[in-house]
C-alpha cells in the first residue's frame, strides 16, 4: 500500500509537468536511467526455508564398563550426538528484481497512469528495492553438558602393616608391627562397586518407607516427597553407569533466490552437522539439504531479448509467475512439497499504456 501511494505522488507530479506521450523502456540497472521517467522493477521469488532441528547429546557415564557387572545391566561406552529435523516451514516472497528495471514515462494520459497503479496493486510490478517480508531471526540456544555427581568420595583411607626390628631386654632382635595408614585415590571399579551399593541401599530404603517398615513416620505429602528425591538420588547414580542424553533446540532460516539460467533447478539451502546443528550451505562439514524445482507446466523463460525490450516500447512490462513444485530432500529422504510461484522463471508479457479498461 506505502508502495502504490509513493508511486502515485510520482505520477501526479509527472502529470502536472509533463505534455509527453507515454512511453516505456526495459534496461539494466546499471544502465543510466532516461530523465522524467519512473523507475519500477520487475519481481522475483526468493525462497525462504525455516527449519527447527533437535539436537541430542549423549554423554557415556564413567562408570559404563562396569554396568554390567555391578548393575546386571549393559550401558553404551561411547559417547555421540545426532541432529534430527523437527519440523520445516517454506515460504515464497516477493521482492524486486534488481538486474531488470523499466524505466516508464506515464506523460498526461490517465488511462497509462490508471494502468499503471493497478499492475502495481496485483504485484505484477514492484517498486525498486521491494522485499515482502522482515528478516527472520535465528535461534541457537547452546546445548547443555551433562553434568555427573561424584557417587561416593573419591578417596579412602589404606592401611599398611610395616615391621621393625627391635632388641628385648634378653639381647634378641624381633620384628615389631608397625601399622601405618595414608589417604590414597580410589580405583574407578571401587568407586563404581560403591556407588552401585547406595543405589541398591536406596532401593531397599524405599521400600521400607512405602511398607512402613522404619522408624520414621511419613505420610501424605512428607511420604511423596521423600521417594521422590530418593528416586532422584537413584537416577543420578544411575546415570553414572547409563550415560546422559542432553537435547536443545534450533531455529533459524534460510534463503534461496532461484535462478532461470541454472539448468538443474536444485540448491543447497543449509547444511546439518550431528555436533554442531543448522549450518549455512557453505560449510562443508554438514551434510546438504536441497531444494528441488520442477516445472510441471510450461517452460523456463531463461533470459530477455532483445526482441522483448523492442516490443516493450509504450507497454507495461510485467512479468507472469510460473508455477513450480518444490521438494526439500535430506539426501535421499523428502522432507516436504508444496506448490509455489515462481516470477523470474515467468515470460514477460505487455499491456499498452494508454488503452481504457471498461468499468
Amino acid at each position: 500500500m506505502q508502495i502504490a501511494k509513493r508511486t502515485s505522488i510520482i505520477i501526479a507530479a509527472l502529470l502536472l509537468t509533463s505534455a509527453t506521450p507515454s512511453f516505456s523502456q526495459i534496461f539494466k540497472s546499471a544502465d543510466a536511467a532516461p530523465a522524467g521517467t519512473v523507475i519500477y522493477s520487475l519481481p522475483q521469488t526468493s525462497v525462504r526455508v525455516t527449519v527447527t532441528v533437535s539436537l541430542s547429546k549423549f554423554t557415556a557415564g564413567p562408570y559404563a564398563a562396569y554396568s554390567e557387572k555391578y548393575l546386571g545391566t549393559s550401558a553404551d561406552r561411547s559417547s555421540k550426538n545426532s541432529c534430527t529435523i523437527e519440523e520445516v516451514e517454506l515460504t515464497p516472497l516477493v521482492e524486486a528484481d534488481q538486474s531488470l528495471c523499466v524505466a516508464l514515462n506515464i506523460g498526461n494520459s490517465k488511462n497509462a497512469s490508471a494502468n499503471f497503479l493497478n499492475f502495481c496493486s496485483q504485484g505484477l510490478i514492484v517498486a525498486p528495492g521491494y522485499f515482502s517480508a522482515e528478516t527472520a531471526p535465528a535461534r541457537f540456544p547452546s546445548p547443555m553438558q551433562p553434568a555427573f555427581s561424584e557417587g561416593v568420595a573419591n578417596l579412602a583411607t589404606q592401611t599398611t602393616q610395616l615391621y621393625k626390628s627391635v632388641t628385648n631386654e634378653d639381647g634378641e632382635v624381633e620384628k615389631v608391627a608397625v601399622p601405618q595408614t595414608q589417604t590414597v585415590a580410589k580405583s574407578l571399579e571401587k568407586k563404581a562397586e560403591e556407588t552401585a551399593q547406595l543405589i541398591f541401599r536406596l532401593r531397599e530404603k524405599k521400600i521400607d518407607i512405602l511398607t512402613g517398615d522404619t522408624d520414621a513416620n511419613y505420610s501424605g505429602a512428607a511420604l511423596g516427597s521423600a521417594v521422590e528425591k530418593m528416586t532422584m538420588l537413584e537416577n543420578e547414580y544411575i546415570s553414572l553407569f547409563t550415560g546422559k542424553t542432553t537435547v536443545a533446540k534450533q531455529t533459524a532460516s534460510f534463503e534461496v533466490v532461484p535462478k532461470a539460467k541454472n539448468a538443474k533447478q536444485s540448491y543447497v539451502v543449509f547444511r546439518i552437522s550431528d555436533t554442531q546443528g543448522l549450518l549455512p550451505p557453505d560449510n562443508m562439514s554438514g551434510r546438504p539439504v536441497y531444494l528441488e524445482l520442477t516445472v510441471t507446466d510450461g517452460k523456463i523463460a531463461t533470459e530477455v531479448s532483445a526482441e522483448e525490450i523492442a516490443a516493450s516500447k509504450g507497454k507495461v512490462a510485467y512479468r507472469m509467475p510460473l508455477v513450480v513444485t518444490a521438494r526439500l530432500l535430506d539426501g535421499q529422504t523428502a522432507i516436504g512439497q508444496t506448490r509455489i510461484p515462481v516470477y523470474q522463471f515467468g515470460r514477460l508479457a505487455y499491456f499498452p499504456l494508454d488503452l481504457a479498461l471498461g468499468k
